[in-house]
């Protein structure tokens, strides 16, 4: 790998100053697991600066823009060798055999959300030799035996007919969805919406009644609820309303961490009382503490403590960027201040705007290539090689068999 990855290794190595021991035997035990991310982002593209620029001299409305970039950061390895060389690289280097992949934006609009589903569809078709879109978990436990990596589709909102006319109507893209391939979607993202509360609002009153006859139909269609961005209120009624499995795919635990994205353990017992999992993100302003991996590593023996290694689950909420692509977006004239996002919203004080959680030795130890030392973290802390295992893939490995099985077919 190129000379960043080594750079980010390093400091990792720095933090945890392991043992050759455990050093040898951590790498040793990530190569022969099945290591299966419960949220995350298979590794980024370049984008084309001098198209962009052309696009962006043409008129490009903000939307068109955006797509056009997003277009090349997510697929465009599908279409250039050196690109689809590196993404090969990076998925090997990290030892990630299967990632439950965002593949739907926030939002709630059907035709917006299968536009990011459109892009991986795209990519793993055409870089089918060694990625491939994983539609069911035997499909996962296949390719792993393959030798090839998987993409198990999530969506980061809930599609809604917008039409509100009657429950049902509203809800009938869901099964569509699941059709594309998706199965797993976000109840809520920051914001409140027709479902429930997202973590970043104010108050936090919890699953709608709407909401509640959601959470059945994501039950009967086979699709995980994922409560990682809902206020807690919301996450607990969500695991009270679920027949299956309800997860927390990217978060961590509040007591070591006041940021709203952590959860608080009744939170945390609720999810687990479903059977389901709570996942440890790596960022850095919601991990709080040193905000390097010894502190994710630190929520992961929190959450074991409470809710037990079989509960527990990684979701990096990162990707690898290849170094090429800050060149880039050099070519690419300022657009000026832009309004954020309806859908991106942060509270002003919110960790996340502090330039305190940006030091690049934070991001750089967590960096999504550091997959095998977060292996190897876990080793110098105690765990045996079974609880390690369940965490890096085998706890979501179950919760998506739960929960395909428990769909009501056709």
């Amino acid at each position: 790998m190129n000379e960043r990855v080594k750079q980010d290794w390093q400091v990792a190595l720095d933090v945890l100053q392991p043992s050759e021991t455990d050093l040898e035997h951590g790498l040793e035990l990530h190569r022969q697991s099945l290591v299966f991310e419960s949220y995350g982002f298979s590794p980024r593209g370049a984008v084309d600066g001098d198209a962009l620029a052309v696009i962006q001299a043409a008129g490009a409305t903000d939307e068109e823009f955006g797509e056009a970039s997003e277009n090349m950061f997510l697929a465009r390895m599908a279409d250039h060798a050196d690109l689809a060389a590196e993404y090969h690289q990076a998925l090997d280097f990290a030892g990630v055999d299967c990632i439950l992949q965002n593949a739907g934006e926030e939002c709630q609009d059907p035709l917006q959300l299968i536009k990011r589903l459109g892009n991986f569809t795209y990519l793993t078709d055409m870089l089918g030799e060694f990625m491939q879109r994983v539609p069911t978990p035997q499909a996962i436990l296949d390719a792993h035996a393959a030798g090839k990596h998987g993409l198990y589709m999530s969506a980061n909102g809930v599609p809604l007919a917008q039409r509100w006319k009657t429950v049902e109507e509203e809800l009938r893209y869901v099964r569509v969805l699941f059709q594309l391939g998706v199965r797993m979607v976000h109840v809520t993202y920051n914001r409140r919406n027709m479902l429930g509360d997202g973590c970043e609002e104010l108050t936090d009153v919890g699953l709608s009644d709407f909401g509640r006859a959601a959470i059945a139909e994501l039950n009967r269609v086979g699709i995980i609820a994922d409560v990682a961005h809902s206020g807690w209120q919301t996450g607990i009624d969500t695991a009270a309303m679920s027949s299956v499995p309800v997860v927390a795919s990217h978060s961590g635990a509040h007591a070591l961490s006041g940021h709203p994205r952590c959860k608080t353990d009744e939170v945390m017992r609720a999810i687990v009382d479903t059977g389901g999992t709570v996942g440890v993100c790596c960022i850095p302003a919601f991990l709080g503490g040193t905000g390097d991996i010894s502190a994710f590593l630190d929520h992961i023996d929190y959450m074991v403590k409470l809710i037990g290694a079989e509960s527990v689950t990684i979701g990096t909420d990162q990707a690898y960027v290849p170094p090429s692509n800050a060149t880039e977006r050099q070519k690419i004239p300022d657009r000026g201040r832009r309004r954020t996002r309806f859908e991106g919203f942060w509270q002003p004080d919110d960790p996340l705007n502090d330039p305190a959680w940006r030091e690049p030795r934070m991001r750089q130890s967590l960096a999504w290539t550091n997959w095998p030392l977060f292996t190897v973290g876990m080793v110098q802390r105690g765990y045996s090689d079974d609880d390690i295992q369940k965490i890096l893939g085998g706890n979501i490995l179950r919760v998506t068999q739960e929960v395909f099985d428990g769909r009501q077919p056709l």
